[in-house]
C-alpha cells in the first residue's frame, strides 16, 4: 500500500527518495571511474608529482564530487540569459551549460584516457597535459555548477 498521507500532502514517497538517492551515488561511482581512468593515463606519463598516490587519490575524489555535484543540478532558478542566434531568442540556465560544458569535458578526458590505456598508446607531453587539463577544467565547471544551483535552491526558499 502507498502512502496515502504523503500523496496527499504533495511530499515525494519514500521510493523516490531512495531512487534519488541510488542516482547520486551512481553519478558518483561514475565520477570515481574517469577519475582513475584519468589518473592512470596521467601516471603513466612517468612525471613524479602525477605518478604519486596523492595525486591519483585527488583526481579520484574530485571526479567523485563533481560528478556528484554537477550533473544532477536542482531545478532551474529565475536566473536565465538569453542567447541570439539569428532569430528568436533562447533561453539558457547559465548553471546547466556550465554543467554540461565540465560533463563533457571531463567525460572526453575519460574516454582518451581509456582509449589510450586500452590500446597502450605511450602518452605524448602535450596530450598528457591537454587531458589533464580537460579533466580539471571539467570537474572545476560541474562542482561550480551544482554548487550555484544548491545555493539558488537554498536563496530560493529562504526568499
Amino acid at each position: 500500500m502507498l502512502d496515502d498521507r504523503n500523496a496527499r500532502t504533495g511530499k515525494p514517497f519514500c521510493i523516490s527518495r531512495v531512487a534519488r538517492v541510488v542516482e547520486r551515488i551512481g553519478l558518483a561511482m561514475s565520477g570515481t571511474m574517469c577519475g582513475t581512468f584519468v589518473a592512470a593515463y596521467l601516471a603513466r606519463a612517468g612525471i613524479g608529482t602525477l605518478d604519486s598516490i596523492g595525486f591519483i587519490t585527488s583526481m579520484i575524489l574530485v571526479g567523485m564530487v563533481g560528478f556528484y555535484l554537477g550533473i544532477d543540478i536542482p531545478e532551474k532558478g529565475a536566473t536565465q540569459m538569453k542567447l541570439a542566434l539569428k532569430g528568436p531568442a533562447l533561453k539558457v540556465d547559465p548553471v546547466e551549460l556550465l554543467s554540461a560544458t565540465g560533463t563533457f569535458l571531463a567525460a572526453i578526458a575519460a574516454l582518451v584516457s581509456v582509449y589510450a590505456i586500452v590500446f597502450d598508446e605511450v602518452p605524448q607531453r602535450m596530450g598528457e597535459f591537454v587531458v589533464g587539463g580537460w579533466w580539471l577544467l571539467g570537474v572545476i565547471m560541474q562542482i561550480g555548477a551544482g554548487a550555484i544551483g544548491r545555493l539558488r535552491l537554498v536563496n530560493k526558499t529562504a526568499g
